[in-house]
């Protein structure tokens, strides 16, 4: 174990109080290493039904990467990724989504990025026709349901990216900087979703440089520095009063440079 400063020294769970929710997502060991160099090393975490999990970091920590293995859309080097206690596979995903920073929408209308999603889960007639338009309005973009969904602004594209994802309805959703690029009213927006997400039960990890967003969204935040963990915890306390010289640094608004 590399992990520079936790909170609870006998355990990865990253809640400093006991916490009895079940475990969803667990982390042993994972790695991830390409030409001989570490990007990711001795990544050991838990993340429990209806959290909400910051992951923050300077550029090149890991952030993105680390988010993409617990999502299985990269295979790790090192250890494991486990969704419930087992290995996670293709089917253990259905119950998984994921909003990138730049949206990644079809060739189609607002509606029908919508409609092509929930068909892949497997919803058909009047019930898809429901989660569509109950997206569309929380999106507030049911006056642009008809319009292909590439000539939408960033805002409303990403906004669409996050309510299709929801629409799903996934026991959890990964967010890769979903604000990053997006005005306040956009950002705010995002954050509403993310919000009303997690208070209908839906666990939350987000990536993000944003220390305000990590405040207004986090419970709990992991600090990545070099691919390894530098600090966990609540998400008020790492921000405010940080153990590890990375996370100061970040609060400081400087570099952290090892010695």
């Amino acid at each position: 174990m590399r992990n520079l400063v936790q909170d609870t020294a006998s355990t990865p769970s990253i809640s400093a109080l006991p916490d009895t929710r079940e475990v969803l997502l667990e982390t042993r060991g994972l790695g991830f290493e390409t030409n001989g160099h570490h990007l990711l090393t001795d990544i050991d975490l838990q993340i429990r039904r209806g959290s909400r999990t910051v992951i923050m970091g300077p550029n090149g920590a890991g952030k993105s990467l680390l988010l993409r293995l617990m999502h299985g859309l990269i295979s790790p080097t090192h250890g494991d990724v486990l969704w419930r206690g087992h290995a996670l596979n293709k089917t253990a995903r259905k119950d998984q989504a994921m909003v990138f920073q730049r949206p990644v929408l079809l060739r189609r209308s607002t509606r029908a990025n919508l409609k092509f999603a929930l068909g892949v889960r497997g919803e058909k007639g009047g019930k898809r026709n429901g989660l569509i338009q109950k997206a569309l309005t929380a999106a507030g973009l049911s006056h642009l349901a008809n319009r292909p969904a590439r000539v939408l602004s960033g805002g409303e594209q990403q906004r669409l990216a996050t309510v299709r994802a929801l629409a799903c309805q996934p026991d959890i959703l990964f967010l890769d900087e979903p604000t990053a690029s997006l005005d306040p009213a956009s950002t705010a927006a995002i954050e509403q979703l993310i919000l009303e997400a997690n208070a209908n039960g839906i666990t939350i990890i987000l990536v993000t440089h944003d220390t305000g967003q990590a405040s207004r969204l986090g419970q709990e935040l992991i600090f990545l520095q070099d691919g390894e963990i530098a600090e966990i915890g609540p998400a008020h306390r790492v921000l405010k009063i940080p153990q590890s010289a990375p996370a100061r640094a970040l609060r400081d608004g400087q570099l952290f440079v090892k010695n």
